[in-house]
């Protein structure tokens, strides 16, 4: 199913300035469209729409050692809480590491990369409150973090 994520505000990459009232559709894992929400909505209409108050942008790759938890599973949850879908293999080495990160769809990167929104890129999301806190993660176009 087509949806559109829109936001307040939405950048295509952080260094870029924020064009308000943007919005990304996303069809499966991919990005089918990036622009106003008006623009995405005209070339899909019909599409289902999540509006999310605060900047929505490319979701970001975690760089440190994952957070502390309990299990592997529960260390890749807590990065995706973070607005992040990626994380460097040399903090995710062991086995059921990348294991959990492979059964959620986190990329394992050799690097740090740059996050950018981009028609048929994969769709990687996330929005943030004006705190700075994540309030939703898109990875790869599956919503595996909402605040409430």
């Amino acid at each position: 199913m087509l949806t559109i994520h829109a936001a307040d505000e939405v950048r295509y990459g952080w260094d870029s300035a924020p064009v308000k009232d943007g919005a990304v559709a996303v069809d499966g894992g991919r990005i089918a469209a990036v622009g106003t929400l008006a623009e995405v909505q005209e070339r899909f209409p019909g599409a289902r729409v999540r509006r999310w108050p605060g900047v929505l942008g490319p979701a970001r790759v975690h760089e440190g050692p994952l957070p502390e938890a309990p299990s592997p599973r529960e260390r890749v949850h807590a990065v995706l809480k973070s607005g992040a879908t990626a994380v460097l293999a040399a903090h995710a080495d062991s086995p059921g590491l990348r294991a959990a990160a492979d059964r959620n769809d986190v990329m394992v990167l050799t690097g740090p990369r740059p996050a950018v929104l981009d028609e048929n890129a994969r769709a990687d999301l996330a929005v943030f409150d004006a705190t700075g806190t994540c309030i939703a993660t898109v990875c790869a176009g599956r919503l595996v973090h909402r605040r409430r």
